[in-house]
């Protein structure tokens, strides 16, 4: 079961959006996000993602939305965090990413056929700007469960 992580990057009233180059996806936009390593913590993976997708540091500050989707022999689990910028020299990541681009919350849901998954992006800002969930929601076990 394949997890996804990312996070919304909101700077001056807009957000960091990628676009993806995967045949699947072609030309779509997406917010900064990917698969978790195997052995990695949800908040690196996602740190992890937003660098390598965008150049950009972050720091998660928050929980915004934890998705859910399924699709034929197989099941995806999502998760995004609110962050905060620390540094953006926007550089997207070669032969994965076309572009990195900057977007106003109008913008984006204007933009919803454009989106690779518009309701699932658009629900994550709209959480971000009402508020997210703390961060420790999230519970780690470093033990193995016997």
């Amino acid at each position: 079961m394949p997890i996804i992580v990312g996070g919304i990057v909101e700077k001056d009233n807009k957000y960091l959006l990628v676009q993806e180059s995967k045949p699947k996806c072609y030309g779509k936009w997406n917010i900064p996000a990917g698969h978790l390593d195997p052995g990695e913590s949800i908040f690196d993976g996602a740190k992890r993602e937003i660098k390598e997708e965008t150049n950009c540091d972050v720091e998660l500050t928050g929980v915004c939305n934890i998705g859910n989707h399924i699709v034929p022999n197989d099941t995806f689990v999502a998760i995004v965090f609110t962050t905060k910028l620390l540094t953006d020299t926007v550089k997207p990541q070669a032969g994965e990413i076309l572009e990195a681009k900057w977007f106003t919350y109008e913008e984006i849901v204007a933009m919803s056929d454009q989106l690779r998954r518009a309701d699932w992006i658009i629900s994550a800002i709209d959480f971000a700007r009402r508020g997210a969930a703390p961060l420790d929601l999230v519970r780690f076990s470093e033990t193995e469960v016997k």
